[in-house]
This record gives structure tokens, C-alpha cells and sequence, in this order.
């Protein structure tokens, strides 16, 4: 009788482990669904095949031709290429000397410098297409650089300038006096503070404001804060989305380190919403609402830019319709939901995407053009999220502080931002914003289709991404022929232009005249050359067999 007890025990014992085994199996498989089915949304993955890919270039004959074009049309390219670069040197001179000059000292530059194009073409670039990198004053929405060169300002200085560089220099000229007294005077509060604190709470929706000093310190104390309050360990990012260079929001290229409880879900997924459902370990989800032009993918660059495939497109509804079934999930689960608007906020609508897009979230991070042109950031969040302590436990906390949190001209500064926000000058650039930026879009869209140019843009209210319709390895070309235009972009190129309000309709029609003019000099350059069989997908597939047979074991990586 003992033994058959003990026999049934040990088969409930063994059931109980199937059970137990088929359960974490089920999840694991749900968590896999959940990933978006590229190295973006598998960034173990990902970090394991770019320590695998060794440095290789085209020498000069073969950089005019790496996809097979005839020779005319090579040298047509070389002929426009070397044509370019003798008007940079002769046109920005000083500018280039200064760049020159700081490029061994600035591991910044030569970051950037070396990541503007696909790396197989990196070298030959740098040698003879050198951007500049310095700028002596600007105005309006122009900027002007050490020779005296005028470019229409397309960069946007990263998102920061909204309303125009003489917007934020008036201001930080008026904040500066306004703290003057008291100066750069650490830890004590200056009284501007307490307004900041009124409209962001305002503004946001939400209970308590921390300030930070940048966008990506922000989301760190958010996600701190997450954790602490739920006692949960991992984060959920979706695929594509930047929240910072900080490694639990980047846990694939670019962090020598792993980030084991970071979840990277597919964007827009019922699948993902399952896991989020059913897992018991996530204390937040971060949501960048930029996401919504190009879901599942990273932000677009140039240095990506192999091929015509490109993608991006606003669908409002659709997004807005995913943001809401993710608040309820979250509600229901208790998982905080954050919306990094570091990059966004202000530029969508007032009340930022959480306006835009009709959703609100637990907590809201702030950076860039609320600091009036000075560095900051800040949480925005409900009373008990923010709270750093519990009252019956006074030694558990969840600590932040910063030297400069709080800065008096900083707050100054943030102040003069949201006190002219309020003012009806700036209230008219918000007026009809879609409709403004879309049908500018659409106006370029049309000048490209009349034109016959292999180029359109596709755009998020005042921030634009440039996609391609030719299958050619050098769409990336482009940037340059713009500079030659006058057009200031970012270092990620074509991939992100981003508009400050203010421009004009003249001044955006200019802006027009010179894109259309340095597409047709890269169409008659032969850029966009293709014969019939090349497509898209040739040209990754002998872009990969390249790859591979550079990085077998017995192949010398390049010098």
C-alpha cells in the first residue's frame, strides 16, 4: 500500500513539473511571438552579428560602381562626386580648417563623421566630402557658418528648437537677468520653480514634477521609480523606439552590455498586449510617440541607408486606436505607463502627444525645447508614482539627486518657454499645426511627382523623414547634394528632418526650390541609375554575400 502511494505521489510530483515546464515553455513561446521578427526587435541577436561583421570598403573604381552600373554611368557619378567636393573646399573653407582641427580631439566628430554614410563607403566620403561641423550665428530660420555660408535650418537642433533660434536666444537673454541675483547658486530653490511646477502639472495632467538634466536622466529616474513602486523588475520597450543611450532602453547595438530585464516588444501588436496580460515581472512600458511614422523601426539615418527600402507613414487612427488598448492593459494589470516625450513634447500639441493622440499616461518625460535652450529634463506623474520613500520603512528609498537638477537658469529659462507658450503669438503657430505641415508635405510631394524624382517625404506634424523610390545603394548621396543647396541637416542626414514652427510660407518655399534642385543634380549625377532586374531586395542580398565573405574567419579584416 506504501508503495503505491509513494508511486502516485511520485507521479502527481512528475505532473506537477510537466505542468510547471509547460507553463514557462508557454510563456516563452508567447514572449518570442511578442518580438518583432528582425535583429531591431532581437537585440541579443543583433549585438551578436555586429561583433561578427568585419570593416570592409570599396576601393575608388568600385565605389562608383559597387551595384554593377556601366562605366558612363560611374564616371558621371565620379565627375559629380569630385565636383562636389571641390565646391566644399572652395565654399567652406574655414569651416572645414575648424573641423579638420577638432576632429582628432573630439571623439564626438569623429563619431558622427564616420557614421554619416553606409560604413562601405565611409572612408572615401571623409577623405573628400567633409561636413563641417562649426557654425558662427543664426537667425531666423537660417543658420550661417565661419565663411559666411547660409543654410535653411532642417535640423532643428535635434528637436530642441521649436519656435525658432531668436525665440530661445531672446529668452535665455531675459531669464539670465531675471536670476542674475541670485546666480548659479545650487541645492536652495529660486522661486521661478514654483511656476514651472503649476503649469507643467497643468499642462501634463499629472500630480508631481521632478527635474533632471537631460531627456535620458529622466527616463531613468521614471523607470527607477516604476520599479520601486511595483516591485517589479523589467521594462517593455517596443521595437525601434529610442528612450535615451542609458543601457536598459538600449539593450542591443550600442551598450557593450547586456540588458537582461529589458522586454523588447513588437509595436502595434496583440501579441504584445498577451504578454503584457499575463506576465508578472513588468513594472513599466515606455512609449516614444514618434513611433507612430515609422513603427518597429529604428530611427532612420543615413549610415542605415543600403537600399530603397525606407518606410514610414502616419496613421493616426490606427495608433491612436493601439495607445488605447495599451492604457487599458497597463490599467489593468498595474503596470505604469510612461510616454518619453523628450523629443515630442510641445511639438505634436500644447499638452504634447498625450493631447494628440487623446491618452494619458502615468508618468510623462520632458526635455529639449522645454529648457528654453538649456539643457533639462523632467517627470511629470501621479502624486504616489513619484513619491521616493515609504513612510513605514524609512530606509527604503529610491534615490536621485543631481548637482544641477534645478539649476536657476535653467528654471529661469524653462519659464520664459512656458510663459510665451501661453502667448497668442505662439498660439497661432499651433493653430491648423496638421494641416500646416501636412499640406506643406504634400506640396513637395507633388513638386517630386512632376518632377520625376525618385523622392518623397513622408512626416509627423513639423518632423519629416525622406524615403526613397529607387532601389540604389546611394540614396544616401542625397545629404550632400542638399548641403551644396544650402540645406543644414542633422548627422543622421535625410533620415530626420525636423522643422522649427516658425517658417514662413516664402521660406518653406524656398526650402522646396533647393531640395527639388539638389535631387535633379543627383539624378543627372546618375545616383539613382538602376537596370531592370535590380530591386531592393538584389541589392541586401549582395550587400550580405559582400558581408559574409568579408567576415569568414579566413578572411584579414580590411585596413
Amino acid at each position: 500500500m506504501d508503495s503505491i502511494a509513494a508511486t502516485i505521489a511520485l507521479y502527481l510530483v512528475y505532473a506537477a513539473l510537466v505542468a510547471i515546464v509547460l507553463v514557462m515553455l508557454k510563456e516563452r513561446i508567447e514572449l518570442s511571438w511578442a518580438k518583432h521578427a528582425s535583429l531591431a526587435g532581437h537585440p541579443r541577436w543583433a549585438r551578436w552579428i555586429a561583433a561578427r561583421v568585419r570593416f570592409y570598403e570599396f576601393d575608388e573604381a568600385a565605389f562608383f560602381r559597387s551595384d554593377d552600373a556601366p562605366e558612363d554611368i560611374a564616371a558621371k557619378r565620379r565627375d559629380g562626386f569630385f565636383r562636389l567636393a571641390r565646391l566644399f573646399r572652395e565654399r567652406y573653407p574655414e569651416t572645414l580648417r575648424a573641423t579638420e582641427q577638432a576632429r582628432e580631439r573630439l571623439p564626438d566628430l569623429q563619431f558622427i563623421e564616420t557614421y554619416r554614410v553606409p560604413f562601405q563607403y565611409s572612408r572615401m566620403v571623409r577623405r573628400h566630402l567633409t561636413v563641417g561641423a562649426f557654425l558662427r550665428s543664426s537667425s531666423g530660420v537660417t543658420l550661417t557658418d565661419l565663411d559666411g555660408n547660409h543654410f535653411y535650418d532642417l535640423a532643428g537642433s535635434y528637436g530642441a528648437n521649436l519656435f525658432g533660434n531668436d525665440f530661445y536666444k531672446d529668452g535665455l537673454e531675459h531669464s539670465r537677468l531675471r536670476v542674475a541675483e541670485l546666480g548659479p547658486v545650487l541645492g536652495p530653490y529660486h522661486p521661478v520653480v514654483l511656476s514651472n511646477v503649476e503649469r507643467l502639472r497643468k499642462i501634463s495632467g499629472l500630480d508631481a514634477v521632478s527635474f533632471h538634466m537631460s531627456g535620458t536622466e529622466a527616463v531613468m529616474q521614471a523607470v527607477r521609480l516604476a520599479r520601486y513602486h511595483t516591485g517589479r523588475s523589467h521594462v517593455a520597450r517596443f521595437c525601434g523606439a529610442y528612450h535615451g543611450w542609458w543601457g536598459d532602453v538600449q539593450p542591443g547595438i550600442g551598450n557593450p552590455a547586456p540588458a537582461p530585464a529589458t522586454y523588447t516588444f513588437s509595436d502595434m501588436s496583440e501579441r504584445s498586449l498577451r504578454v503584457l496580460r499575463h506576465r508578472q515581472d513588468i513594472a513599466c512600458v515606455l512609449v516614444n510617440p514618434l513611433q507612430a511614422l515609422h513603427p518597429n523601426a529604428n530611427a532612420p539615418g543615413d549610415s542605415t541607408l543600403v537600399d530603397g527600402t525606407r518606410r514610414a507613414r502616419l496613421d493616426r487612427v490606427a495608433y491612436t486606436d493601439w495607445l488605447k488598448r495599451l492604457r487599458a492593459v497597463c490599467s489593468a494589470r498595474k503596470i505604469v505607463l510612461i510616454f518619453d516625450e523628450v523629443f515630442t513634447g510641445f511639438r505634436l500639441a500644447r499638452g504634447g502627444a498625450q493631447e494628440y493622440f487623446g491618452i494619458r499616461a502615468d508618468m510623462v518625460t520632458y526635455g529639449k525645447t522645454i529648457g528654453g535652450g538649456l539643457p533639462v529634463g523632467v517627470i511629470c506623474g501621479h502624486g504616489d508614482l513619484m513619491q521616493r520613500y515609504r513612510d513605514d520603512r524609512p530606509l527604503d528609498i529610491c534615490f536621485a539627486r543631481g548637482t544641477f537638477n534645478s539649476h536657476p537658469y535653467v528654471m529661469a529659462a524653462m519659464d520664459e518657454f512656458l510663459t510665451r507658450l501661453d502667448s497668442e503669438e505662439i498660439g497661432a503657430l499651433y493653430g491648423n499645426l496638421d494641416g500646416v505641415w501636412n499640406h506643406r508635405a504634400e506640396t513637395l510631394n507633388r513638386r517630386f511627382e512632376v518632377e520625376r524624382l525618385p523622392v518623397r517625404v513622408a512626416n509627423l506634424s513639423s518632423i519629416w523623414t525622406v524615403l526613397y523610390l529607387a532601389p540604389s545603394r546611394y540614396n544616401w548621396m542625397l545629404q550632400y547634394y542638399l548641403h551644396a543647396e544650402g540645406l543644414a541637416l542633422s548627422w543622421v542626414g535625410t533620415g530626420r528632418l525636423i522643422f522649427s514652427l516658425n517658417y514662413t510660407q516664402a521660406e518653406f518655399d524656398a526650402v522646396v526650390e533647393r531640395f527639388v534642385a539638389a535631387a535633379h543634380a543627383m539624378q543627372q549625377d546618375g545616383w539613382w541609375w538602376h537596370d531592370k532586374t535590380t530591386t531592393d531586395r538584389s541589392l541586401r542580398r549582395a550587400i550580405l554575400r559582400e558581408m559574409i565573405s568579408h567576415s569568414l574567419p579566413f578572411q584579414r579584416p580590411a585596413a
